[in-house]
């Protein structure tokens, strides 16, 4: 393999696809990247037998060829060059690569092509397209709730269902839960229910740029999904296992319902969680209706040892009276993605779920169980 290739064109590429080397492995060769000539571009891919990056960029290939090199002392190396022409050429078959570039000339060490691990290519199955900024949106709204904790493993995916044109993610963690609803471009023929990791779909989100859609692909066992985007290609495994039934744990009515400036509430939130670290996280938010539907929301937090804090600001308040806590991290997470200028509480009783919506759109909904706490002190 013999190739030139701009280093701000090499360093994009091993950016795009770092997140799929392995760090921690017992098969050493997945924490290289595979370097191969494709359709006169340069194509870079990783693998950590999860998760499978490629991303293609443009360079002048002399002579096709394939080799892997360790990624991260490539990455080191190229990242640390200014802009300039870096030719890349194998040393000899399988034994690694030779840069050279303005003064500066360098060998890594690699493996031959053969012994990186096949990358996943899925050809056939249930296709669709999306919106590049719908499906961002839906990733960044839904995958804070996934489960970090591998305990159990469907709740560290995002369930994600496809019928027609209709695209639902969703996300619990036992404490909370995230319901997105979408569109797709293309309508697929029949109804498809998957669990994606969600690490996978921080890295689409990460990896979305312009306005093309995206190409969804699902292989017809249901085993792998493939993302297609500009330039770059993601196919990842499903996790197997059946999604706890979230509908239900959605409240299909309440007591109390306040709406108010987010960024407002996002301010008394964060005021209040400086005193909430050393008071088990907890928020406690009291809702009083006024008349003619104004009312005020009273946030407070209280560290024994410390101190405490009260916050008020002015909301709509339709109902009675509520006062319901939450755990501070969780209410944190959700009005840090909702990007909308109002947003709803609802809940019905202290020991029940609340709900925390935007206001002008049902396409979003998140529950997020409440904390308990002595409201007599």
């Amino acid at each position: 393999m013999q190739l030139n290739c701009l280093q701000e064109n090499l360093s994009h590429g091993l950016g795009v696809v770092q997140r799929a080397v392995a760090t921690r492995t017992t098969l050493p060769i997945t924490q290289h990247v595979l370097m191969s000539t494709d359709g006169g571009r340069l194509k870079m891919s990783a693998t950590n037998l999860e998760i499978a990056i490629s991303t293609w960029v443009g360079a002048e290939i002399q002579e096709e060829g394939a080799i892997t090199v360790p990624a991260r002392l490539l990455t080191d190396f190229v990242n640390s060059l200014s802009k300039q022409t870096i030719s890349v050429t194998t040393t000899s078959p399988g034994k690694g690569i030779e840069l050279k570039g303005d003064r500066v000339d360098a060998t890594i060490n690699g493996a031959d092509a053969a012994e990186f691990p096949p990358i996943p290519s899925v050809e056939d199955g249930i296709a669709t397209r999306v919106d590049p900024k719908l499906i961002r949106e839906a990733i960044h709204q839904v995958v804070l709730a996934a489960a970090v904790e591998d305990s159990r493993p469907v709740l560290t995916g995002v369930n994600v269902e496809l019928e027609g044109t209709s695209l639902t993610l969703a996300a619990a963690d036992g404490f909370r839960l995230a319901v997105h609803k979408a569109e797709v471009l293309d309508a697929v023929p029949e109804k498809l229910s998957m669990i994606v990791p969600a690490r996978t779909l921080q890295e689409v989100e990460r990896l979305i740029e312009g306005d093309e859609p995206i190409d969804i692909l699902v292989t017809p066992q249901r085993s792998q999904i493939l993302f297609r985007l500009k330039n770059v290609e993601i196919v990842s495994q499903l996790i197997q296992g059946t999604f706890p039934n979230y509908s239900q744990l959605v409240p299909q009515n309440h007591t109390t319902r306040v709406i108010v400036d987010l960024g407002e509430l996002q301010r008394a939130t964060r005021t209040a969680s400086i005193f909430a670290k050393d008071g088990s996280g907890i928020i406690r938010i009291q809702m009083s209706p006024g008349t003619n539907g104004a009312g005020t929301v009273t946030i407070s937090s209280r560290a024994e040892e410390l101190g405490d804090n009260t916050g008020e600001i002015e909301a709509e308040v339709e109902g009675e009276e509520g006062k319901i806590a939450f755990n501070s991290r969780y209410l944190s997470d959700v009005l840090a993605v909702l990007g909308k200028d109002k947003v709803a509480m609802e809940m019905t009783t202290s020991s029940s779920p609340g709900v925390i919506k935007p206001v002008d759109s049902d396409n979003y909904i998140h529950v997020v169980m409440p904390m308990f706490v002595q409201w007599g002190e």
